[in-house]
């Protein structure tokens, strides 16, 4: 039997063409993890309840979602981290986490100001364009190994979603201007996105969640779009990137990252 997979989307940063000067709105990253279907059920699931419980006691009525800013902000649920031993325990637990769980990640990053500046009136729709991109890598992946899966994204708004829909349909569909309709169409399981609240506590969009930002300035720093000085104050984003470099997506035969696992659209 083919192996199954789920991709799980999130994103960092705007979606939009406005104040595109400021470096917090010019690059938007659309993170993709994909996780094999047996493995997420009987293991990864479990171990990323356990973690939760360890640190944030609850009914299973009411789950506690992993949300990078509430954690940052250490809001809600997370009060507990408050206390600087908790904290440094619940960080070396959860990076322990990312480095020995089983996926693989994509990573897609727009300049929106260079993209809009050279393109003008006949520029993509910046998350769609992202989205296509990583759509392509995902299928590479399935296709090279045989496999099928599927595609899962945390709700966003209801134009957004439709919008959303009609941009995955549209791939599945109608191709890109790099595959064809059947490349996609061999591979995916539906024909149709599937989105999800983020209160249905779906563990694979909660490590998208907690990846994107962090991945995303890794990609804007070697393609010198942040300094060195901008990366180093995010010293736990850096030790998170370092634990998932092991798991991005790349070229079969060389091992190559760039333009696999991970991809900047200049």
């Amino acid at each position: 039997m083919k192996k199954r997979y789920r991709l799980y989307i999130d994103e960092s940063g705007d979606h939009t063409y406005s104040a595109l000067d400021f470096s917090s709105k010019r690059y938007l990253g659309i993170i993709g993890c994909f996780i094999e279907s047996g493995y997420y059920r009987q293991n990864f699931q479990p171990e990323f309840e356990k973690l939760k419980q360890k640190y944030f006691p609850h009914s299973p009525d009411e789950p506690v979602i992993f949300h990078r800013s509430e954690i940052i902000e250490k809001r809600s649920s997370f009060w507990r981290l408050r206390d600087s031993e908790t904290e440094k325990n619940f960080n070396q637990d959860l990076l322990n986490f990312f480095k020995n769980s089983n996926y693989s990640v994509i990573i897609v990053v727009i300049d929106k100001k260079s993209h809009v500046e050279r393109y003008k009136e006949s520029a993509f729709h910046p998350y769609h364009y992202c989205l296509s991109a990583l759509l392509e890598r995902y299928c590479g992946f399935l296709n090279i190994y045989n496999a099928e899966g599927d595609v899962l994204a945390e709700r966003r708004g209801g134009k957004e979603d439709m919008q959303l829909k009609e941009a995955y349909k549209r791939v599945y569909e109608s191709g890109t201007n790099q595959r064809d309709p059947s490349f996609f169409q061999k591979v995916l399981t539906s024909k149709e996105i599937k989105i999800k609240p983020k209160s249905a506590n779906i563990a694979g969009l909660q490590l998208s969640d907690l990846l994107a930002h962090p991945c995303k300035n890794e990609v804007l720093l070697e393609n010198k779009k942040i300094t060195e000085k901008e990366w180093k104050s995010e010293k736990f984003g850096r030790e998170i990137c370092e634990c998932v470099e092991v798991k991005y997506n790349r070229h079969i035969f060389n091992g190559k990252i760039k333009g696999y696992g991970k991809v900047f659209l200049g």
